[in-house]
């Protein structure tokens, strides 16, 4: 039986060819990809979120275990400490909450990928290149940022915990899972930080920002690095924040110097041969 209403034929989408003047797309095609984008990350997150709900239990087992171990040794003896609940509802909400920054956590380098799909499209052949093989080092810096966190988790634990003594009479009695909540969003917040230099690095590499230019004005750098630090860390204390903000400030010089180097190289290349320049005079990527 012939349908006697159609609706307009959808196009199929064009296909990368590599080349950004051969696939420009409109700003209806554009949304669409933002779209898609968006429905996969949620798409992702949420799987890593269900992955989350399952091993939360083993997890917040270790991770609180570690932490008491941590606080113990430096609160005063005879001290009454505990944990408990407020609401019955609370357990159920930290279990919500705590499988949740798990997933973020699992989830962060695939949503990077995403990220990294949607911005290829408006890079050059040249310049994908360099991106897209330091893209991978997106995840080493994650686990870098979360590594050095976890190292210095217990001697910030015990620097907090030693003020309990300056309150005499006054026992530690708190949340299940306040630490713990605690400690994933400062590893999850090391983690993100910890990008900083591959973003410094990607726009050199991209001639979006100069050498010159990052050193020129690396004070006002060094103090945007400190102040994001103060946003970010989960109890925005003096010691937290300094523990993220002095290994990416060094971090940061490191990548600029790279930079400068790399694009140093480029510009002898430059002046030797003009019409050729491409990413083999960068040994870097």
């Amino acid at each position: 039986m012939p349908t006697l209403f159609k609706g307009p034929k959808k196009e199929p989408r064009r296909q990368f060819s590599g080349d950004p003047e051969d696939f420009r797309l409109s700003l209806v095609e554009h949304l669409e990809e933002l779209r898609d984008r968006i429905i996969r990350s949620l798409a992702i997150i949420t799987v890593a979120w269900i992955v989350g709900w399952f091993i939360e239990p083993t997890l917040y087992a270790y991770l609180n275990e570690m932490v008491w171990k941590a606080i113990l040794p430096v609160l005063p003896k005879n001290v009454s400490i505990g944990e408990a609940f407020r609401n019955a509802s609370d357990a159920f909400m930290l279990k919500f909450k705590l499988s949740f920054m798990i997933g973020i956590i699992i989830a962060f380098p695939f949503i990077v990928l995403q990220i990294w799909g949607f911005v290829m499209p408006a890079l050059k052949p040249k310049e994908q290149v360099p991106v897209k093989r330091l893209a991978p080092f997106s995840s080493v810096l994650f686990c870098m940022g979360v590594g050095f966190a976890w190292a210095v988790l217990p001697s910030a634990m015990k620097w907090f915990a030693s003020y309990v003594e300056e309150f005499k009479g006054v026992g530690l009695i708190q949340e299940p899972g306040t630490l713990v909540f605690f400690t994933l969003k400062l590893l999850a917040a090391f983690g993100i930080a910890f990008q900083l230099p591959l973003i410094v690095f990607m726009l050199g590499e991209l001639e979006l920002l100069s050498a010159e230019t990052l050193l020129k004005y690396w004070r006002q750098a060094a103090t945007g690095i400190f102040v994001v630090a103060m946003i970010v860390t989960p109890s925005q204390d003096p010691m937290t924040m300094l523990m993220m903000a002095i290994p990416l400030v060094i971090l940061f010089m490191a990548s600029v110097y790279v930079v400068r180097f790399t694009q140093g190289r480029k510009k002898k290349a430059r002046m030797l041969d003009p019409d050729e320049v491409d990413s083999d005079s960068n040994p870097f990527v």
